[in-house]
This record gives structure tokens, C-alpha cells and sequence, in this order.
């Protein structure tokens, strides 16, 4: 699958790579990062490394693409957002989105524009064409639930021991989004999520 930049004027999302690891390293050892993910805490550069040569790389070839988010086209990164397969079953119509984003600039609209922009290329028929995206998320992520309401994700439950953290075993809230859903603010999620 060829690399994709993605943006929309305010937003740049493009295939995170090797210069980009100490920018990646200083952003995942914010403690905000690693509280709600489940990467490694402490974060060290070796993980970056890893993330760029491991997961980056090897899934822009097998429909799992990850991207920086950018706030220009040429600058440095601020946080990441991906698809992924979905763990529970062999469904190549289906994903999982999953994202971060740097404390220093949060509460812009940012993710939420780019999680727009990921879910727009995904269901497009001439790329990806996935028919389902699910978002999940660790009991307690209010922001990351935020961002996926307003990005038309629909509430679909809660998973009883759903997520594996560090060696915990958490639950976690399930939202997904079909190429038919608007990307305008869903109004189905339970009060106080």
C-alpha cells in the first residue's frame, strides 16, 4: 500500500520516519501519554526506534497505516493516530483507530480534524474501503472519548476486562463508525462519558 499524506489546511498527517524519533520519544514520556495507551512507561528512544522500524514501516505494507500528525506540512510531530487490525477476528473490512496527541496542544480540535481525515481515506472505496472502524479506549479516557463522539464514532458498550495494559487487564468503552455515519458529533453515548 503506498504512503498517504493527508491534511486539510490546519492538519498534516503524514508517515512518521526516523527523523522523527526524538520528537516521538519527548511526546510519549508526557505522563498524560503513557497513562491512557499502552506503550511502554518510561517511553526511551529504543521504543521509538522500535515503533518507526517495527509497526510504522512494516504496516504501511499490510493496510495498517500509521501517521504523524503535524501542525504544517514540514513540521515536527505532535501526535500520531493509526489503524490497525482488530484483534478479535480476521476482518480485513474492519479497523481499529487508535491516536495520541501532545498535551502542549490539546483542546483545538486537532485530533478530532484528524481523525476525520483517517476515516474519510479509509472508507473511500478507492483506497482502503473498510466498511467498520472501531475506537476503544481505556475506562476513564474521557478526552479520547471526546474526540470520538465528535468525530461521529457511535457508543456501542463496555468491554469487561477489553484492554491489556502493561500487564493489567482493564476495561474498556467501544465506539465505531461506518462509511454511512456522518462525521458530526454522535448524540447516542451515555451521560458522563
Amino acid at each position: 500500500m503506498d504512503a498517504r499524506t493527508l491534511s486539510n489546511g490546519t492538519v498534516w498527517l503524514s508517515p512518521p520516519t526516523v527523523l522523527d524519533i526524538d520528537d516521538i520519544t519527548a511526546c510519549c514520556q508526557q505522563p498524560s501519554v503513557g497513562q491512557w495507551t499502552t506503550m511502554p512507561v518510561p517511553y526511551i528512544r529504543a521504543d521509538a526506534e522500535k515503533f518507526i522500524y517495527d509497526m510504522v514501516t512494516p504496516g504501511w505494507a499490510d493496510r495498517s497505516p500509521t501517521w504523524a500528525l503535524r501542525l504544517g506540512e514540514d513540521s515536527q510531530v505532535v501526535g500520531m493516530i493509526g489503524l490497525g487490525p482488530i484483534d478479535s477476528r480476521r476482518d480485513h473490512n474492519s479497523a481499529e483507530i487508535g491516536f495520541w496527541l501532545s498535551a502542549a496542544v490539546r483542546g483545538r480540535g486537532l485530533m478530532t480534524q484528524a481523525v476525520d481525515l483517517v476515516c474519510a481515506a479509509a472508507f473511500a472505496p478507492d483506497w482502503l474501503a473498510v466498511e467498520r472502524i472501531e475506537w476503544r479506549a481505556i475506562v476513564g479516557n474521557h478526552a479520547s472519548a471526546a474526540v470520538a463522539r465528535r468525530a461521529g464514532f457511535h457508543y456501542e458498550g463496555l468491554l469487561r476486562g477489553g484492554c491489556v495494559q502493561r500487564g493489567t487487564r482493564l476495561d474498556s468503552w467501544l465506539a465505531a463508525r461506518l462509511p454511512a455515519d456522518p462525521a458530526v458529533p454522535a448524540t447516542d453515548w451515555p451521560a458522563g462519558i
